[in-house]
C-alpha cells in the first residue's frame, strides 16, 4: 500500500473476495523482506503486545478484520504514538474485542479438553474450537503434560500439534486420512472405556440435583463445549 501510493485500499482473503465492478485487483504473494518490515513497525510501535495483537487477530478467522488491522496501522503511523489502548477508535475498538474473545476461546480450551489414551502411550483429543487458537495452547499443554507424548488435532482446520516428550511440532494428516472429528474406538488402549465409565459414574454419585442451577452452569460451560466433556454423556447438567 504504502510503496504503490495506494488511499483506497481493501484487503480480502484469496477466495472470499467479493466481485469487483470499480477498481482494481492485486494479488499480493508474500514477501519476508516486507513482512519484517512490518513486523518492525509494529513493534517499534508499541512492542510485543501489538504483536501479539495482531497475530491473534490473523488467528481469529473473521472477516474483514485485516482491514481493521490496516486502519489501526494508518492511525498509529499518523499520531505518531501507541494508539492501541485507544478503545475511541473505532478499528482499534474492533482489534481489542477479538482479541478478547481470543482468549476466552484459549482459556476455554485449556479447561475443557480431555485426553483419551490411546495405543502407544499416546494422549489425543480432537477439537472445534471457534477460532484458530491451537498455536496459543501450546505452551499449556506442554508445561502441564510434559511427561506424556499427546496429539491435540482441530477437527475443522484439519491440523493439530503433536509432542513427543521433547518438543511440539504441527502435524497435517495426509489427503484421504483426514479426522471427521469422530474417533475409531479401536484407537483407545482396552482400560480406556472402562477409565471413562468410572469418571462417568464418581461424576453422577457427586451430582447434588436439589443443587443444580443450569443458568449457571451454561455461564461457566457453555453447551458447545459439552462435547469434549466425558462426564456430559451422563445427561447430567451440573
Amino acid at each position: 500500500m504504502y510503496f504503490r501510493k495506494l488511499t483506497d485500499l481493501r484487503i480480502y482473503v484469496k477466495g472470499y473476495e467479493p466481485p469487483v465492478l470499480i477498481g482494481d485487483v492485486l494479488y499480493i504473494h508474500t514477501e519476508e523482506a516486507k513482512a519484517k518490515r512490518v513486523i518492525s513497525k509494529l513493534y517499534n510501535i508499541g512492542g510485543k503486545p501489538v504483536i501479539d495483537l495482531y497475530y491473534k487477530c490473523i488467528l481469529s478467522e473473521q472477516q474483514g478484520i485485516e482491514n481493521h488491522m490496516l486502519a489501526a496501522l494508518q492511525y498509529s503511523i499518523k499520531s505518531y504514538s501507541n494508539v492501541f489502548a485507544d478503545y475511541g477508535n473505532f478499528h482499534v475498538l474492533k482489534l481489542r474485542e477479538i482479541e478478547k474473545k481470543m482468549r476466552r476461546e484459549r482459556h476455554r480450551m485449556t479447561a475443557f479438553v480431555r485426553f483419551k489414551h490411546g495405543r502407544d502411550s499416546l494422549y489425543y483429543s480432537i477439537i472445534e474450537p471457534d477460532f484458530d487458537v491451537i498455536p496459543l495452547i501450546i505452551d499449556h499443554f506442554e508445561g502441564r503434560y510434559a511427561d506424556q507424548k499427546w496429539l491435540i488435532y482441530d477437527a475443522k482446520r484439519k491440523y493439530g500439534i503433536y509432542y513427543d516428550l521433547n518438543q511440539t511440532v504441527f502435524m497435517y494428516p495426509t489427503p484421504g486420512n483426514q479426522s471427521s472429528g469422530t474417533v475409531d474406538i479401536s484407537l483407545f488402549e482396552p482400560e480406556e472405556e472402562l477409565y471413562q465409565q468410572l469418571w462417568k459414574t464418581y461424576f453422577k454419585s457427586t451430582n447434588i440435583s436439589e443443587r443444580k442451577n443450569l443458568k449457571l452452569h451454561l455461564q461457566h460451560v457453555p453447551r458447545r463445549y459439552w462435547k469434549y466433556l466425558v462426564e456430559k454423556e451422563t445427561g447430567i447438567h451440573g
